[in-house]
């Protein structure tokens, strides 16, 4: 990404919009947290590389969640899985609102411990 580039009012909202979208994960359990960003990645991908990327981060990081939460969920029946899906919900919410803020803010964010599925 181009360090000088300022993307749009507009370009900013659609990247804040692909990270928030994730939160229909708990409306829609088991895939609605990756198919949220990826309705949007797939719509605004082509207008913006400011969407594009975000989008990308968004569904990495959703993916990622998705495994975890998977892992967490085969640990319950060792115990160890109850506190750790409520962690994992907790540590969820906050890192898509801060990445949606600083979408918002026109910061190119990376999630913390996400795997890069799409490059």
């Amino acid at each position: 990404m181009n360090d000088n580039y300022s993307p749009t009012h507009k370009e900013k909202s659609m990247a804040m919009f692909c990270h928030f979208a994730a939160f229909a994960g708990f409306v829609f359990p088991l895939l609605g947290s990756v198919l949220g960003p990826l309705i949007i990645w797939q719509m605004k991908r082509h207008e913006s590389e400011y969407v594009d990327y975000h989008g990308k981060e968004a569904l990495n990081f959703q993916l990622t969640m998705l495994i975890a939460f998977f892992i967490a969920f085969v640990l319950v029946f060792v115990v160890v899985g109850i506190p750790l899906l409520f962690g994992l919900a907790i540590f969820e919410i906050i890192v898509i609102i801060i990445a949606g803020i600083k979408a918002n803010d026109g910061v190119f964010y990376r999630y913390p411990f996400s795997i890069r599925f799409i490059q």
